[in-house]
């Protein structure tokens, strides 16, 4: 197991997986997803591969016990973010136990793990009770259309998504919410200042404001796993040539959102700093649009399941904690779909980054944590 283990996350590292909906032109999930298949068809699992929008195929899998019993889900992504600046994305090498490629850390790693794991109870004769559901979604760096559909489709008592934690247990994550804000101004020649209206000296004031609302934010007190929410200026544009008064500027903006917080609340927020703006100027001119938001997640309290990964990760050798994680995850649509859901991965570093590794050993212990936890999980009756 651990020598295909980590060739099947050489071979999924080597494939072109860009998200096509962050990157225009990516090459997208497909071939990603018909290796994932073939993996799993080794194993003598049956799979389902179905797209979840045109050309962006999911990958599901069911390994059934003997018995029944509780269902638990393994779920990764296999789209990436872009490879600009980048030496060798696509080029997977081992180095001092790294595993270096765009996707190793996130999370084609964490893919390979949950599969190697499925591998190693095939191959010890199977599951006594219950089901394993095996999932490899497209889409969650940027719309989750890939959980959306899962969630739709498959039900499980439980799910591990195996996101990249450096081995901690994830008991919870941030949201995010997509602010598009947009001053208007009036175009004119360069040295006509009486005619023209700079619509991006105008956003500079949005900026003001925006920076003194993320102070605000991160001073406040920290959820206990969460910790604060955030906002940063994301993309900017604006203007037309040099000897021109831009009349218009286009401002981006994202915010890291708590348990508690509305999930549309930076809206509402933007929303204020235009109107007191407007009241200060009345020449200001201002407008914003919610683009897109995802609420944060947290395991439901007092379930079994976070325990039952601690003693699974130790019994693979490994100390784990419990914590909460900044990024977003798919965890959050399972669990609003109703299955409970931790993350839990290895470790590595270069997420989004220029250099981007996974650790070999991180990957193996996760696996056998992992076939760890199936045990015990589906061997229990639902009661």
């Amino acid at each position: 197991m651990p020598d295909s283990t980590i060739n099947f996350v050489r071979d999924l590292v080597a494939i072109d997986s860009v998200n096509p909906s962050l990157v225009p032109g990516g090459a997208g999930e497909k071939e990603a997803a018909a290796r994932v298949a073939a993996e799993i068809r080794k194993i003598g699992l049956d799979v389902q591969v179905t797209d979840a929008a045109p050309g962006r195929p999911n990958v599901v899998a069911v390994l059934e016990g003997r018995s029944p019993g509780r269902s638990l889900m393994f779920c990764g992504h296999i789209d990436t973010v872009g490879v600009e600046g980048m030496k060798a994305p696509f080029d997977p090498a081992i180095r001092d136990g790294r595993l270096y490629g765009r996707g190793a850390q996130d999370m084609k790693g964490g893919v390979a793990a949950m599969i190697g794991a499925a591998q190693a109870i095939a191959e010890s004769g199977g599951l006594d009770s219950g089901r394993l559901i095996l999932a490899a979604v497209v889409d969650e760096e940027y719309a989750s259309v890939g959980a959306e559909a899962l969630a739709g489709q498959c039900h499980a008592d439980a799910a591990v998504i195996t996101e990249p934690t450096d081995m901690i247990l994830a008991i919870g994550h941030k949201g995010f919410s997509w602010v598009e804000i947009t001053t208007r101004g009036i175009a004119a020649h360069g040295s006509r200042a009486s005619d023209g209206r700079d619509a991006i000296l105008r956003m500079g004031r949005v900026l003001a404001r925006l920076e003194a609302l993320d102070r605000e934010l991160q001073s406040r007190p920290p959820d206990p796993i969460m910790g604060t929410a955030s906002l940063h200026a994301s993309l900017v544009e604006g203007g037309r040539e040099m000897s021109t008064y831009p009349d218009r500027c286009v401002l981006k903006v994202e915010r890291r959102t708590i348990t508690g917080e509305a999930e549309n609340g930076l809206l509402s927020e933007v929303e204020q700093i235009l109107a007191e703006l407007r009241a200060e100027d009345p020449e200001f001119q201002a407008s914003a649009k919610l683009m897109f938001a995802r609420p944060p997640y947290q395991t439901p309290a007092g379930h079994e399941l976070p325990d039952l990964l601690e003693a699974a990760v130790r019994k693979a050798g490994r100390s784990t904690s419990r914590a909460g994680m900044t990024f977003w995850t798919d965890a959050a649509i399972l669990g609003r779909a109703g299955i409970p859901s931790v993350v839990f991965g290895p470790g590595g570093a270069g997420l989004h980054g220029l250099e981007e590794y996974v650790l070999v050993d991180d990957v193996l212990a996760c696996g056998s944590a992992l076939v760890n936890l199936v045990r015990v999980f589906c061997g229990k009756q639902r009661g």
